[in-house]
């Protein structure tokens, strides 16, 4: 920030700044108190927020002196002081690089030969910010600004990310004595899947992405009675997505990856067919229908965080992808599509929920029936409604072996393919996918009328028909 400012250190241990853009050059290795002879300067971080600081990582141990040193100055080198509390000392303590958060001043990373640590008073306390970080030598530091990333290099480990900085940034003295607190979150970008390259399944060099979506983090002073709740509201206020939090004192996160809450799962109440041997579990077992979650537009969204009795809420931008050629007018009408099928699989769920309602009924009523006319009234319905619910669903499947391939798909299945190829790119349904999903609701409201159908006659007989036998148990006045 100040031109012709220069600091240069040397493998030998000495220390000089320029002014006047190399033209004289001022040796200040004497005003560092304690340098370790020969040791070498392996790190200068220039302030970007006031001209005359510096900070300077000594490096001492090809001379065998192990202990950190780091140094500060505030007035161009004049004088420096040494910043080294909060970091123990051993073997592999001694200093390799220093870095300074291009966000918050005073807010400082060091890498020694065995771990990183951050300060949050310009070097006055270190703590570690080790986490899952090996205990490897942290040889370089880099904050990817635009992402808000601390990037390290190490010697052996490979390149490490710690995702977003933001809760660093703002855990200020403010902050810390609260009993929760929001941060600010990040932008968040709605990034579609592309063609990965071709690599090995087992390749030991390839890296890790961080979790998809919207980080969002928190501050809990001491663990909360009951987890945290944090909300995801959309433009229109309407909470689109609920997520349960972590509860631990201190930094907590979480990650939203930007779709809203999927439909519930559909559940079977009855053994396959053919299959009376497969038991079925208390809740039911699935009907293979899909579970859609709509992935939200770009826009605004707000984060609410709900805890320790206390509510909070922050601005969240969600951006569109910067390669994907869909127009955000396109995406809305992908929205509005999906979330027109996933209505049709809830109404479809709902049917066959009541179906097999019926069926476990009629189960139960004829172990105890010993009327021939009504054994044989329930048989019929039971096999009437069998025929009805394979049309949505396929009762034959039983989880096992390649039952999947065996069969055609079903209602219920040509619903879930339908939301599956448009969801992966930003464009907007296609007149065929338009066309088939109207086919598709058709075919709905044709079983729902059905069942209806079904219900007002053959059930509503066979009810009749068990009142008289003192088989069914109802209540007037419901």
């Amino acid at each position: 920030i100040e031109a012709g400012l220069i600091w240069a250190g040397t493998n030998d241990g000495l220390l000089h700044v320029t002014r006047d853009d190399g033209g004289t050059w001022t040796d200040v290795t004497a005003n560092m108190p304690g340098i370790p002879e020969w040791g070498a300067v392996r790190s200068i971080a220039a302030s970007r927020y006031d001209a005359g600081t510096a900070y300077v990582a000594v490096d001492g141990h090809q001379a065998n002196v192990r202990d950190p040193h780091i140094y500060r100055t505030r007035d161009h080198g004049a004088s420096f002081e040494k910043i080294t509390d909060g970091i123990p000392r051993s073997m592999l303590s001694y200093t390799k690089v220093v870095a300074e958060d291009p966000v918050r001043p005073g807010l400082l990373y060091v890498g020694t030969e065995n771990a990183i640590y951050v300060s949050f008073d310009a070097g006055d306390n270190w703590q570690p910010l080790q986490n899952n970080l090996p205990a490897a030598p942290v040889s370089g530091i880099v904050i990817q600004e635009h992402f808000n990333d601390l990037v390290i290099s190490t010697y052996g480990r490979g390149f490490w990310i710690l995702d977003d900085l933001a809760p660093l940034q703002q855990l200020t003295p403010e902050v810390m004595p609260s009993a929760s607190h929001l941060f600010a979150p990040r932008d968040a970008y709605r990034f579609r899947p592309i063609t990965p390259p071709s690599i090995q399944y087992d390749d030991p060099t390839m890296g890790e992405d961080p979790e998809y979506g919207a980080s969002l983090n928190y501050w809990l002073g001491d663990v909360s009675d009951e987890a945290p709740e944090m909300e995801i509201l959309d433009g229109s206020g309407t909470v689109v997505r609920t997520l349960e939090g972590t509860n631990r004192q201190g930094i907590n996160r979480i990650h939203w990856d930007l779709r809203d809450e999927p439909n519930d799962p559909i559940r079977l109440l009855t053994s396959p067919l053919y299959a009376d041997h497969i038991s079925v579990p208390e809740d039911g077992r699935p009907a293979g229908g899909p579970q859609i979650s709509v992935l939200m537009p770009p826009g605004q969204y707000t984060v609410r965080l709900k805890a320790n009795g206390q509510t909070q809420e922050q601005p969240l931008t969600v951006l569109k992808d910067p390669h994907s050629a869909g127009t955000a007018a396109e995406i809305a009408e992908q929205v509005s599509f999906i979330k027109a099928v996933r209505a049709d699989v809830v109404t479809a769920g709902e049917a066959i929920e009541r179906v097999e309602a019926l069926r476990v009924q009629l189960e139960t009523l004829a172990r105890f029936a010993d009327d021939d006319a009504a054994t044989e009234a329930m048989a019929a319905l039971g096999e009437k409604l069998v025929e009805l619910q394979v049309d949505m669903v396929d009762l034959r499947l039983t989880g096992q072996g390649q039952d999947a391939l065996r069969f055609g798909a079903t209602l219920l299945s040509k619903l879930g393919y339908l939301t599956g190829g448009i969801s992966a790119a930003d464009f907007a349904p296609t007149d065929q996918e338009i066309e088939v999903q109207g086919i598709l609701h058709t075919q709905l409201l044709e079983h729902l009328a059905a069942l209806e159908a079904l219900v007002s006659s053959d059930v509503a007989a066979l009810n009749q028909m068990l009142r008289s036998l003192g088989i069914l148990i109802t209540d007037d006045s419901q």
